[in-house]
Parts: C-alpha cells; structure tokens; sequence
C-alpha cells in the first residue's frame, strides 16, 4: 500500500481539483501542520514556486549558512535544530538538494518523529558523473525507507536526474510517484507561478497523514 493510499492517477486528478471543492480533510490536514521549505543548492531565488508559497501561505523557509558549498552534516544539523526549536509535528517541502537532505537526515537524526510527511520535488543524482565538486560530500545517496508519508514529484526533462534514477529513489524512500512532464529541474525556470497542483497535493499529503 503506498503512503498516500492511492494510486498516481488519483493524486494528480487530486491537483486539478479546485480551490473551492478542496475537501475538509485537506484543508485542516494542511493547518495541522507547521510546514517547512527545504530549498537546494544555492536556495530558491523570487521566481522560485518555492519562493512564492512563503509568501502566500506563510510556509518557513529552512536558512542553511553555506548555500554555495553545501556540507550534508550542517544542513542536517540545521533542520534538527529548526524541528526541536518548534513545537508541534511538521511537514517537510524539499526541492532539489533539499530532498537529499530528507533522505539523509531522516535515517540519521533521532528527532524524525517530529515529521508527519515530505513532499520531495526534482531530487538530483548526486552520484552523476557530471555533479559538480560542491556536492560531492552528498555521495552516496541514502536510500533507505523514509519513516513518514511522502510523495516524490518528478519532471521527464529534469538536467539533474534521469526519469529512471528518480523512479528508482522514490522506490527506496517508499514515495509516492508524480510525474508532471516536460518541466526541467521543476524550479523558476519552469514556468510554474504559484504552482497551485503542487500545494494542492501537499494539502493532500499532509490530511492522510492524519489518518
């Protein structure tokens, strides 16, 4: 059974769905939540959806000290101190580098029960060949099951992971599969606005975490 009860197919009809035929469950899911946005190397610039959620839904932006040469135990120890300095269980929003910081820090940190869901959008290959220097300190990629609901969103045109690799790291973590096409790296480049399926399947997410 996968952690969203549901196959691929109705999660993304779940995207379509209108703002205003939103079901209660989603909604007060959502609200149950403190929801924290895990950018990836370099951080989500304006344009970024990312970006946009902080301001029109108040979501926490996770800061890291070294956005250029990101050390994967810092940024681990960085969302262990922002989880424990907040009360309440939490949802994770991670784009990028920032999903292989869920992977990694939820099979090392003894706090990961803190976390209810995680909504992993664009991970990257960082075993690629052609992974810059900056990240090779996020080799090898954890893989293990994560302990929590999740859904994996991914492009067919992504420049950082093949369609395969992907499918194969959503696989590991237990997530949840949407593939939402020709759409790059799924970032400000993307043309994406505010995104509003992507916040629609996350208040999808975080109401069967209730259950």
């Amino acid at each position: 059974m996968s952690p969203l009860h549901c196959t691929t197919a109705q999660v993304l009809r779940s995207g379509a769905t209108r703002k205003d035929k939103r079901s209660p469950m989603t909604d007060a899911g959502l609200r149950s939540y403190k929801v924290f946005l895990l950018p990836g190397w370099l951080d989500s610039g304006p344009t970024h959806w990312q970006s946009r959620w902080e301001t029109l839904h108040g979501f926490e932006r996770v800061q890291q000290d070294d956005w250029n040469w990101p050390r994967r135990g810092d940024w681990m120890a960085r969302l262990d101190d922002v989880l424990l300095g907040t009360p309440g269980p939490a949802v994770l929003v991670a784009h990028s580098l920032g999903c292989q910081l869920v992977a990694a820090w939820a099979a090392h940190s003894r706090h990961a029960a803190r976390v209810k869901a995680a909504m992993l959008v664009a991970p990257p290959d960082t075993e690629h060949e052609g992974t810059p220097p900056h990240l090779f300190n996020w080799r090898p990629i954890v893989r293990q099951r994560l302990p929590f609901a999740s859904l994996a969103v991914v492009s067919t045109s992504d420049p950082f992971c093949t369609s395969e690799r992907a499918q194969a790291m959503a696989r590991d973590w237990g997530s949840e599969l949407v593939s939402i096409g020709d759409r790059g790296h799924i970032n400000g480049d993307s043309g994406l606005g505010d995104w509003s399926e992507g916040h629609a399947w996350l208040e999808q997410l975080a109401g069967h975490a209730l259950r």
